[in-house]
């Protein structure tokens, strides 16, 4: 993608806000007008954005477009002069957070790396944090100029997590993630005995805010329709160990649906049990015991789905394995 902008001032400085020509290459074909001008634009309000397009100011091959327009190779975009908020300069990351970071890398092709994301690290800045792994990696990765989250995890969870290398692979991924072609496995340690015979648990859930303004999803009638699938993978004394497949992704689905069955996961203070979790804490699970286990996906040109797994780091593994077995207690 090529940008050049306009005319210098007679001081030979450039001008600011300028214009700015920007030719669309293959990796950008396809995307909206309006969506491409959210990404060049950062920080403009949206309001802002389709205002400029209604009122033609955005060209496209010098001629006007609607919010609609999907880009070609070879286009060229005149973006008009735009006042843009002043850039937060972010501070660097750690040369430990990069190293532990790169050590994460689970698999990576041209277009796309697969990550072991470590819990306590949101998945991108806002909200008083100011480095997510989104940014460390650009800072790791500045030759990459595309890198961008294919989907998110809670700042608690920990385990797999898809970057997108290029614009191509961001929009395929996200179209399989629409059409349910990518499967996400999590691992959970629940409160009590999960009965076998639950197999899935299939109810609406709806998101609220609570006085505080924190999010809380709840059950409820008028919700989404949501969907787990959970299977037993190892029952120890007072906890089981269970495979989750979300089927829907809504927030929160898989520690709200385990909630609405009775059992409620290791380490969550918003959906689990306080006693449960003190209990667990004295053997050593300081952490929500949430972890995407694995992913399977089809790669583009590909024929087989690849499975990509993330091993459990030790704050889980390590008082997992200090656990009584059940079979061994004779429950």
């Amino acid at each position: 993608m090529k940008t050049h902008t306009d005319a210098v001032t007679s001081a030979g400085q450039p001008q600011t806000p300028k214009v700015q020509l920007v030719e669309i290459d293959a990796d950008r074909a396809g995307q909206r007008i309006d969506n491409f001008l959210l990404g060049q634009l950062k920080g403009v309000p949206k309001t802002l954005i389709y205002r400029i397009l209604r009122k033609g100011e955005v060209r496209v091959n010098k001629g006007r477009i609607k919010a609609e327009y999907k880009l070609k190779a070879g286009d060229v975009v005149r973006i008009p002069p735009v006042r843009l908020p002043d850039a937060k300069i972010l501070p660097d990351a750690s040369e430990q957070l990069k190293t532990l970071l790169a050590e994460s890398i689970l698999f990576e092709n041209n277009g796309l790396i697969i990550l072991n994301k470590p819990s306590g690290l949101a998945v991108h800045g806002g909200s008083g944090i100011n480095l997510g792994l989104i940014e460390v990696l650009r800072q790791m990765r500045p030759e990459d100029r595309h890198l961008e989250l294919v989907h998110r995890l809670d700042r608690d969870t920990s385990g797999c997590i898809m970057i997108a290398k290029k614009r191509s692979m961001l929009r395929y991924l996200h179209q399989q993630l629409r059409d349910g072609h990518i499967q996400k496995y999590y691992h959970a340690l629940v409160e009590g005995r999960w009965p076998n015979r639950c197999k899935e648990v299939s109810a609406p859930l709806r998101k609220n805010e609570i006085s505080s303004g924190e999010r809380i999803v709840k059950v409820d009638p008028e919700g989404k329709a949501s969907l787990t699938h959970f299977k037993v993978l190892r029952r120890y004394v007072g906890a089981t160990l269970v495979e989750a497949k979300p089927i829907t992704g809504r927030t929160h689905q898989i520690r709200v649906h385990a909630q609405y069955q009775g059992h409620g996961l290791v380490g969550d203070p918003k959906y689990g049990n306080d006693d449960f979790n003190k209990a667990m804490k004295a053997k050593g699970f300081n952490r929500l015991f949430l972890h995407a286990a694995a992913l399977s996906l089809l790669l583009p040109d590909e024929t087989r789905k690849i499975r990509v797994e993330a091993p459990l780091d030790e704050r889980l593994a390590k008082p997992l394995a200090q656990l009584t077995p059940a079979d061994q207690a004779g429950e």
